[in-house]
Protein backbone atom coordinates (compact mmCIF):
# COMPACT_ATOMS: atom_id res chain seq x y z
CA UNK A 1 0.00 0.00 0.00
CA UNK A 2 1.09 3.78 -1.21
CA UNK A 3 1.94 5.85 2.37
CA UNK A 4 0.01 9.03 2.61
CA UNK A 5 2.30 11.55 1.83
CA UNK A 6 1.58 14.46 4.55
CA UNK A 7 3.44 17.73 3.34
CA UNK A 8 5.29 19.90 6.53
CA UNK A 9 6.36 23.39 7.41
CA UNK A 10 8.12 23.31 10.73
CA UNK A 11 8.74 27.38 11.76
CA UNK A 12 11.30 27.83 14.09
CA UNK A 13 14.75 29.24 14.83
CA UNK A 14 16.04 26.33 17.68
CA UNK A 15 17.85 23.75 15.87
CA UNK A 16 17.23 21.40 19.08
CA UNK A 17 13.36 21.95 18.67
CA UNK A 18 13.19 21.54 14.68
CA UNK A 19 15.12 18.05 16.12
CA UNK A 20 12.16 17.18 18.39
CA UNK A 21 9.32 17.65 15.77
CA UNK A 22 11.21 15.96 12.92
CA UNK A 23 11.91 12.80 15.81
CA UNK A 24 8.38 13.26 16.49
CA UNK A 25 7.61 12.89 13.18
CA UNK A 26 9.57 10.15 12.00
CA UNK A 27 8.49 8.10 14.68
CA UNK A 28 4.68 8.22 14.15
CA UNK A 29 6.12 7.43 10.28
CA UNK A 30 7.66 4.58 11.64
CA UNK A 31 4.67 3.34 13.29
CA UNK A 32 1.99 3.48 11.07
CA UNK A 33 2.81 1.97 7.44
CA UNK A 34 0.19 4.47 5.70
CA UNK A 35 1.80 7.32 6.96
CA UNK A 36 4.49 9.36 5.52
CA UNK A 37 5.94 13.24 6.08
CA UNK A 38 7.54 15.37 3.57
CA UNK A 39 9.17 17.77 6.36
CA UNK A 40 10.24 21.68 4.96
CA UNK A 41 12.83 23.44 7.55
CA UNK A 42 12.16 27.57 7.98
CA UNK A 43 14.00 29.43 10.66
CA UNK A 44 12.94 32.60 9.85
CA UNK A 45 10.14 34.78 9.21
CA UNK A 46 11.45 35.88 5.81
CA UNK A 47 11.58 32.07 4.50
CA UNK A 48 8.55 31.39 5.85
CA UNK A 49 6.78 33.19 4.46
CA UNK A 50 8.72 32.48 1.15
CA UNK A 51 7.39 28.81 1.97
CA UNK A 52 3.73 29.86 3.02
CA UNK A 53 3.15 31.91 -0.50
CA UNK A 54 4.40 29.09 -2.59
CA UNK A 55 2.80 26.91 -1.18
CA UNK A 56 -0.76 28.82 -1.74
CA UNK A 57 -0.13 28.38 -4.86
CA UNK A 58 0.41 25.06 -5.12
CA UNK A 59 -2.04 21.95 -5.89
CA UNK A 60 -0.54 20.15 -3.02
CA UNK A 61 -0.27 22.47 0.15
CA UNK A 62 1.21 22.01 3.66
CA UNK A 63 -1.26 19.99 5.98
CA UNK A 64 0.82 20.65 9.11
CA UNK A 65 2.48 23.48 10.43
CA UNK A 66 4.71 23.95 13.63
CA UNK A 67 5.08 27.50 14.17
CA UNK A 68 7.15 29.44 17.29
CA UNK A 69 5.84 32.70 18.31
CA UNK A 70 8.83 34.20 19.45
CA UNK A 71 10.54 35.04 15.88
CA UNK A 72 13.10 38.12 14.78
CA UNK A 73 10.99 40.44 12.55
CA UNK A 74 11.12 40.47 8.70
CA UNK A 75 13.56 42.12 7.13
CA UNK A 76 10.61 44.71 5.79
CA UNK A 77 9.34 44.62 9.31
CA UNK A 78 5.85 43.60 7.81
CA UNK A 79 6.13 40.66 9.80
CA UNK A 80 6.87 41.35 13.33
CA UNK A 81 6.81 37.87 15.21
CA UNK A 82 5.17 34.41 14.58
CA UNK A 83 1.92 35.50 15.42
CA UNK A 84 1.77 38.07 12.05
CA UNK A 85 2.58 34.37 10.56
CA UNK A 86 -0.44 32.70 11.81
CA UNK A 87 -2.45 35.42 10.83
CA UNK A 88 -0.67 35.09 7.32
CA UNK A 89 -0.95 30.98 7.28
CA UNK A 90 -4.64 31.33 8.78
CA UNK A 91 -5.59 33.64 5.20
CA UNK A 92 -3.52 31.62 2.29
CA UNK A 93 -3.72 28.32 3.88
CA UNK A 94 -6.44 28.05 6.01
CA UNK A 95 -7.12 24.78 5.37
CA UNK A 96 -3.57 23.42 7.28
CA UNK A 97 -3.30 22.30 10.91
CA UNK A 98 -1.00 24.54 12.91
CA UNK A 99 0.52 23.66 15.70
CA UNK A 100 1.66 26.56 17.71
CA UNK A 101 4.60 26.34 20.06
CA UNK A 102 5.47 29.47 22.66
CA UNK A 103 8.16 29.38 25.62
CA UNK A 104 5.70 31.77 27.14
CA UNK A 105 3.18 30.36 29.79
CA UNK A 106 1.38 33.75 31.12
CA UNK A 107 -2.05 33.78 30.85
CA UNK A 108 -2.66 37.16 28.83
CA UNK A 109 0.12 35.97 26.49
CA UNK A 110 -1.94 32.35 25.68
CA UNK A 111 -5.35 33.62 25.98
CA UNK A 112 -4.02 36.37 22.84
CA UNK A 113 -2.92 33.62 20.98
CA UNK A 114 -6.26 31.16 21.24
CA UNK A 115 -8.38 34.78 20.54
CA UNK A 116 -5.85 35.82 17.40
CA UNK A 117 -4.94 32.89 15.93
CA UNK A 118 -7.31 30.09 17.13
CA UNK A 119 -4.25 27.32 16.29
CA UNK A 120 -5.48 23.51 16.27
CA UNK A 121 -2.44 22.93 18.61
CA UNK A 122 -0.90 25.07 21.29
CA UNK A 123 2.28 23.72 23.14
CA UNK A 124 4.50 25.37 26.16
CA UNK A 125 7.65 24.39 25.48
CA UNK A 126 8.33 23.66 29.12
CA UNK A 127 5.23 21.34 29.07
CA UNK A 128 6.53 19.01 26.40
CA UNK A 129 7.81 15.27 26.60
CA UNK A 130 9.05 13.75 23.26
CA UNK A 131 6.16 11.07 23.92
CA UNK A 132 3.77 14.10 24.51
CA UNK A 133 4.62 15.46 20.82
CA UNK A 134 3.85 12.36 19.91
CA UNK A 135 0.84 12.65 21.00
CA UNK A 136 -0.03 15.64 20.03
CA UNK A 137 0.92 15.58 16.41
CA UNK A 138 -1.77 12.28 16.29
CA UNK A 139 -4.54 14.64 17.73
CA UNK A 140 -3.93 17.75 15.82
CA UNK A 141 -3.80 15.27 12.57
CA UNK A 142 -6.72 13.56 13.66
CA UNK A 143 -9.12 15.23 15.74
CA UNK A 144 -8.06 18.60 16.62
CA UNK A 145 -7.07 20.57 18.95
CA UNK A 146 -4.58 19.93 21.04
CA UNK A 147 -3.21 21.66 23.95
CA UNK A 148 -0.60 21.33 26.32
CA UNK A 149 -1.05 21.47 30.35
CA UNK A 150 -0.01 25.17 31.24
CA UNK A 151 -2.87 26.26 27.83
CA UNK A 152 -5.47 24.03 29.13
CA UNK A 153 -5.40 26.00 32.80
CA UNK A 154 -5.25 29.34 30.93
CA UNK A 155 -8.30 28.10 29.20
CA UNK A 156 -10.30 27.29 32.52
CA UNK A 157 -8.77 30.39 34.18
CA UNK A 158 -9.59 32.81 31.22
CA UNK A 159 -12.77 31.48 29.76
CA UNK A 160 -15.14 34.36 30.59
CA UNK A 161 -12.26 37.40 29.98
CA UNK A 162 -12.12 38.89 27.32
CA UNK A 163 -8.92 40.37 26.81
CA UNK A 164 -7.56 40.66 23.64
CA UNK A 165 -4.64 42.68 22.09
CA UNK A 166 -5.82 43.67 18.31
CA UNK A 167 -2.66 43.78 15.67
CA UNK A 168 -2.64 47.31 15.83
CA UNK A 169 -2.26 46.81 19.89
CA UNK A 170 0.92 45.20 18.98
CA UNK A 171 2.00 47.14 16.51
CA UNK A 172 1.96 50.24 18.81
CA UNK A 173 4.10 48.32 21.66
CA UNK A 174 6.51 47.24 18.97
CA UNK A 175 6.76 50.81 17.64
CA UNK A 176 7.68 51.69 21.41
CA UNK A 177 10.09 49.01 22.15
CA UNK A 178 12.31 50.10 19.34
CA UNK A 179 11.95 53.96 20.00
CA UNK A 180 9.70 55.28 17.94
CA UNK A 181 8.36 58.65 19.52
CA UNK A 182 4.37 59.12 20.09
CA UNK A 183 4.42 62.02 17.78
CA UNK A 184 5.63 60.11 14.73
CA UNK A 185 3.35 56.54 15.70
CA UNK A 186 0.64 57.81 13.45
CA UNK A 187 2.67 57.54 10.41
CA UNK A 188 3.00 54.23 10.66
CA UNK A 189 -0.17 53.68 12.63
CA UNK A 190 -3.68 54.23 11.39
CA UNK A 191 -4.12 56.22 14.61
CA UNK A 192 -4.47 59.87 15.25
CA UNK A 193 -1.68 60.90 17.81
CA UNK A 194 -5.43 60.78 20.34
CA UNK A 195 -6.18 57.36 19.25
CA UNK A 196 -2.56 56.27 20.28
CA UNK A 197 -2.84 57.85 23.46
CA UNK A 198 -6.46 55.91 24.40
CA UNK A 199 -4.62 52.60 23.17
CA UNK A 200 -1.70 53.53 25.34
CA UNK A 201 -3.65 54.66 27.93
CA UNK A 202 -5.90 50.74 27.62
CA UNK A 203 -2.75 48.60 27.39
CA UNK A 204 -1.31 50.27 30.75
CA UNK A 205 -5.01 49.65 32.03
CA UNK A 206 -4.66 45.98 30.87
CA UNK A 207 -0.50 45.29 32.03
CA UNK A 208 -1.32 47.04 35.22
CA UNK A 209 0.95 49.60 34.50
CA UNK A 210 1.15 52.49 37.26
CA UNK A 211 4.21 54.60 35.40
CA UNK A 212 3.33 56.60 33.15
CA UNK A 213 6.87 56.41 31.04
CA UNK A 214 6.15 54.56 27.30
CA UNK A 215 9.23 52.55 29.15
CA UNK A 216 6.71 51.18 31.91
CA UNK A 217 4.62 49.78 29.43
CA UNK A 218 7.01 48.10 27.45
CA UNK A 219 8.68 46.49 30.34
CA UNK A 220 5.40 44.85 30.97
CA UNK A 221 4.78 43.65 27.82
CA UNK A 222 8.23 42.45 27.18
CA UNK A 223 7.43 40.50 30.72
CA UNK A 224 4.84 39.22 29.68
CA UNK A 225 5.54 38.14 25.66
CA UNK A 226 4.11 40.51 23.66
CA UNK A 227 7.12 42.20 22.27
Amino acid sequence: MERKKTLVLIIDDHPLICDAYVNALNFIEKENSETSFKITLTHNCDDAIAKIKESSNRKLKYELIFLDIKLPPSKDKKILSGEDLGLTINKLLPDSKVIVSTTYNDNYRIYSLMKNLNPDGLLIKNDITASELVNAIKLVLTSPPYYSSSVSQTIRNEMLNDLLLDKIDRRLLYELSIGTKTKDLPTTLPLSIAGVEKRKRNLKNIFDVSGLEDKDLVNKAKEKGFI
